[in-house]
């Protein structure tokens, strides 16, 4: 029965680079993601609508779609990719830095919405009384804004890193399947579905899939929780 749910050490290496993609995924566009995020929840501009639209097109697209595109812009011969690579010597295709950005570009919604969610339920009237103070719109920002936010960052990252964590067309199409190198969680379970007599392994990885799927939301629940709890215990 133990050798039945024990893992071999190619399903390990599937895990431990999942975690490492979906990690990096999250640290390329927390700051980006923070940043859009407080522009639209602050600013109204002409084309806001259709800028919030682009953002959240990963999660109406097919993933495939998305990783043709970056396959398009970031290859070697894509607009981005060939600067990339006579520049700096930088080919992202098929490797596990491609296969972050892929799993990146498609939690990049969720982190963003969740943050502006976040920023848009702070009361601007504590911002404007920071800045009667003397605080310059920066200090307001670091002290009043993003501390207020905190529930929804927390929950927006842990979010964002489940879903790269998860991600499969995009990262297929972009990073392809290669073991030990984009091999991820969902591409090793699709590979072992298409090997005959690896049904038990495939199993295995299926479960794996649900629990760290169930931790990483009930993680993101409880952060927000206590992040709201020590927000209201501050405030009396």
């Amino acid at each position: 029965m133990f050798e039945a749910i024990a893992l071999s050490d190619a399903e390990w290496q599937a895990i431990t680079l999942s975690l490492k993609i979906a990690g990096s995924a999250v640290a390329w566009i927390l700051v980006p993601g923070v940043a859009v995020a407080w522009l639209l929840a602050r600013h109204d501009f002409r084309g806001k609508s259709l800028l919030d639209g682009l953002l959240h097109l990963p999660l109406v697209l097919p993933p495939v779609v998305v990783g043709y595109l970056l396959l398009l812009s970031l290859g070697r011969q894509g607009w981005l990719g060939q600067w990339l690579y006579q520049g700096f010597g930088l080919s992202l295709p098929f490797t596990w830095q491609g296969a972050a950005i892929a799993g990146g570009v498609m939690a990049f919604p969720l982190l963003v919405r969740a943050v502006r969610l976040s920023l848009e339920a702070v009361d601007p009237k504590l911002e404007a009384a920071a800045g009667t103070l003397g605080a310059n719109r920066w200090r307001v920002m670091f002290t009043i804004t993003l501390p207020l936010a905190v529930p929804g960052l927390l929950t927006g990252t842990v979010l964002a890193f489940a879903r790269a964590l998860s991600e499969f067309g995009a990262t297929i199409t972009f990073a392809s399947n290669i073991p030990g190198e984009t091999r991820t969680l969902p591409l090793a379970l699709y590979t072992l579905i298409q090997t005959p007599g690896r049904e038990a392994a495939a199993a295995r990885l299926c479960v794996l899939s649900i629990v760290i799927a169930m931790l990483s939301l009930m993680a993101s629940e409880w952060l927000a929780r206590r992040a709201r709890k020590r927000l209201e215990e501050r405030d009396r």
